[in-house]
């Protein structure tokens, strides 16, 4: 099988990794909705609390795994031990063909859409720029991890900063600019769509798992680099949030239509748009460069232990990395930015299914417990089994109200995730027979 990963994650790039993923361009994105559903600044703060609350019980919950556990694959390594090889082979499959390269064309694509308004020497650049965005970050990290957690810890200390520059704006915004806040009644409906988008913000907490083979001292810093990495998220979401209400209000945070741009301006007209552009610019490929880094991880491990993608497991002697990981998921990527074009939003509707695989990772900590006593286990759940009662219990509500709000939104998105399991499912009974190579 060649070589295999080497230690070369710190801490420091470790928690770079999961901000640099979490923080994409969600929260300027969904902000305004979140702060109409919650009416007055104590439910707009209070469930972004929640949502990071919950996104933590998650990353507490696979700080067990990924330390029993220090493998490169994460859920798929979790999932075929719990459930068996036909549940770890279609969460690989679905990571591979649909799942992780729509997230990749999707934060490729809200790159582009920025840039262009930075530079467009000629008509129709989005899709030129989003198709580089993903081309030279793929070689980046084929070339070799050094030179793909370098990129991601420049580009998530240059979006923090970005994130730290939008608060400070906000909260020197002259105060007569702060609209009283109306304080209107929650709705059961208003507030299931606010969570919805607040998890979404949050998601990629649980990225440390896929590498966990790479991290330095794993014992220690996959639990730390998964806990401080959700705080500071955490953190930085509270804060720009609190710095988008003083500028603004509640009631200019639910009707802005570029709420960061808006907030901005309250210090500096003029720059504003082109500051923000460049920021967002920056955060999409922070998320772009660490989906790709983590994601291929995933892809190798499938490979490394099912014939039928024996290719993909490969660790190359020369790079240091899996290049045909790499290459096949920017490969499924570029042809999803191309083939998908205007419906590329049917690729958040894969939630439902991402949902039911991270309900399936909470339940494997009960499983595993029972089915693997003898493993060590350097770090134990804090407040178990509650913890992993709250994070199972989150996963049921997510992937029942994503499920419902796609099926009346988009059916199609649904529809397309049915169809690719339904081919993993019948890939793995052709090249399979229920057998796996030895790792």
């Amino acid at each position: 099988m060649g070589m295999v990963p080497k230690k070369e994650l710190s801490l420091f790039d470790s928690i770079c990794i999961i901000v640099g993923i979490i923080i994409g361009a969600g929260i300027y994105e969904i902000t305004p909705t979140v702060a109409s559903c919650m009416g007055g600044w104590m439910g707009i703060l209070g469930i972004w609390l929640v949502g990071g609350l919950l996104a933590l019980t998650g990353a507490i919950c696979y700080a067990e795994l990924a330390t029993a556990y220090p493998n490169e694959g994460g859920d798929y390594v979790y999932q075929t031990r719990a459930y068996g090889s036909l549940v770890g082979y279609l969460f690989g499959w679905s990571q591979l063909a649909i799942i992780r390269p729509g997230d990749i064309a999707l934060m490729a694509f809200v790159f582009a859409r920025y840039a262009v308004t930075l530079y467009a020497p000629y008509e129709n650049m989005l899709p030129v720029y989003a198709s580089l965005a993903v081309i030279i970050l793929t070689l980046i990290n084929i070339l070799g991890v050094k030179q793909g957690k370098w990129t991601q810890n420049l580009l998530t200390v240059l979006k923090s900063i970005g994130i730290l520059g939008i608060v400070a704006a906000g909260f020197l915004a002259p105060t007569q600019q702060i609209a009283p806040a109306e304080s209107s009644g929650i709705t059961l409906d208003g507030f299931k769509l606010a969570l919805i988008l607040v998890l979404f913000a949050f998601g990629g907490w649980n990225e440390m798992a896929y590498v966990a083979a790479e991290v330095k001292q794993p014992r220690y810093n996959i639990v730390r680099s998964l806990v401080i990495g959700t705080i500071v998220v955490i953190g930085l979401y509270m804060l720009i949030n609190g710095s988008f209400l003083h500028a603004l209000g509640q009631a200019g945070m639910s009707s802005s239509k570029a709420i960061a741009v808006d907030t901005f301006a309250a210090v500096a007209p003029g720059i504003a748009g082109k500051a923000i552009s460049i920021i967002v610019c920056i955060s999409a490929l922070g998320a772009v460069n660490g989906l790709i880094f983590t994601g291929s991880r995933i892809s190798y491990a499938l490979g490394s232990e099912h014939r039928s993608f024996r290719f993909l497991g490969k660790w190359s002697e020369r790079f240091g990395t899996p290049v045909m990981s790499l290459i096949i998921q920017g490969l499924i990527s570029l042809a999803i930015l191309f083939i998908a074009g205007s419906f590329i939003d049917t690729i958040l509707y894969s939630a439902p299914v991402v949902w039911l695989f991270f309900l399936g990772t909470g339940i494997a900590v009960f499983v595993l417990r029972r089915k693997e006593p003898q493993i060590d286990r350097p770090y134990r759940i804090s407040g178990f089994p509650l913890t992993a009662l709250i994070f199972c219990a989150a996963c049921v509500f997510m992937f029942y109200s994503s499920f419902t709000y796609a099926l009346d939104m988009k059916p199609i998105g649904l529809i397309i995730v049915v169809c690719v399991v339904v081919a993993g499912i019948l890939v793995y009974w052709l090249t399979e027979n229920g057998s796996k190579l030895r790792p």
